[in-house]
């Protein structure tokens, strides 16, 4: 599979350059060290820890034989650690605020179709976090690249743009693997629309390895499930253990409500992990808007996903929307205005929905200087 993932983004990445580039001609006067200085100039490779108090510690009471016993429920604290190398050009209505970075930067412009110089942009960023007492590990990396040299005619050469993205987001539960490659139709200066192909590379999302356990009347048969899974039961004496021996319950209600989400968690977890990755093809059509001015900008891209190829395999997402196709798409938004040398005003996001799973963050703002 790794294989044929590598021979394939080298066949579209050959592809998106055919007529621009003369293979033997260029590979004859190839130079690694220049070609590396070259990409890696401007660019910052960082690294950053950040920590913080999480949630406050929850009291918790309850009566045993007739006695009240207390205890408390502790989180620990919040951190990230975070490595990564960047090189994105700023857009005009970015400003470099901080010296260094830190770790905790979110570019909403990371996710545009295009940059704002042409050629190569990438980001390569790895994030170790715990949040509220849940251990995350984030991963963004992508390889941008725009190309528009203005040469004459709307069919130009030139008007191309690919992007290679691999994504694992924890708290939207997604992780794929995206190479799309496009041709970009100048409408004006500011206004482009695109068209090509997208690939991803992803678990079989749609797939509930919970299914099989449905029983006739809509009832989840879980007791049957986790004695599958090792765990074993001992109504007479109230012991509920789990594969290992350790008793994890002494009630029905505890084994229900706490051991239960639990064993349902670690099945599907396992189940979907046994599976291999699935490759979609997709037609992908967008469009891309960039205005700036002093006093006045507006970036906005979106991108939709209208068509899926369908290859027929066992977990394909069309087997679980009924065989019929469905729409997946993203875009954002930056947008701002100064009023005056006063007033000035803020709305800027992102959004995306694959497969039925979504994420997204945004922020909006008014600021007003006095003096």
């Amino acid at each position: 599979m790794k294989s044929n993932v590598i021979l394939f983004i080298f066949m579209c990445f050959s592809f998106l350059l055919k007529g621009q580039v003369d293979y033997k001609e260029y590979l004859k006067d190839f130079d690694l060290q220049k070609t590396l200085k070259k990409h890696l100039k401007f660019s910052t490779v960082y690294g950053a820890i950040n920590g913080g108090t999480s949630v406050s510690d929850v009291k918790t009471y309850s009566v045993s034989s007739g006695e009240l016993q207390e205890g408390i429920i502790s989180t620990p604290y919040d951190y990230s650690l975070t490595l990564g190398i960047r090189k994105i050009a700023r857009f005009g209505y970015e400003n470099k605020a901080q010296t260094f970075y830190d770790g905790t930067e979110s570019n909403y412009t990371d996710a545009a179709t295009v940059g704002k110089v042409r050629g190569f942009e990438y980001l390569f960023e790895v994030d170790y976090a715990r949040q509220q007492g849940i251990d995350y590990i984030d991963q963004h990396h992508f390889i941008r690249y725009s190309s528009d040299d203005d040469c004459d005619g709307p069919f130009c050469i030139d008007h191309f743009a690919a992007k290679l993205e691999y994504l694992k987001d924890g708290f939207a539960d997604v992780e794929y693997f995206e190479l799309s490659e496009r041709y970009r139709y100048k409408k004006s200066k500011d206004l482009a629309f695109s068209i090509g192909a997208a690939h991803r590379l992803a678990e079989p999302y749609g797939y509930n390895p919970l299914d099989e356990w449905i029983l006739d009347n809509g009832n989840l048969h879980y007791t049957y499930l986790a004695i599958q899974e090792g765990y074993s039961i001992d109504v007479a004496n109230s012991e509920y253990k789990d594969p290992a021996g350790n008793i994890v319950a002494n009630s029905a209600d505890v084994w229900r409500e706490v051991v239960i989400p639990k064993v349902l968690s670690d099945y599907t977890e396992r189940k979907r992990n046994e599976l291999d990755k699935q490759i979609q093809h997709s037609i992908i059509i967008g469009f891309d808007y960039y205005y700036y001015s002093k006093n006045k900008w507006i970036h906005a891209w979106g991108n939709l996903l209208p068509y899926h190829y369908d290859n027929g395999n066992e977990f394909s997402y069309h087997k679980y929307n009924n065989g019929e196709q469905w729409y997946d798409y993203s875009g954002g938004v930056i947008y701002g205005v100064k009023v005056d040398k006063h007033l000035g005003y803020f709305v800027e996001g992102k959004y995306n929905r694959y497969w039925n799973r979504e994420w997204y963050d945004f922020k909006l703002g008014v600021n007003y200087v006095i003096f």
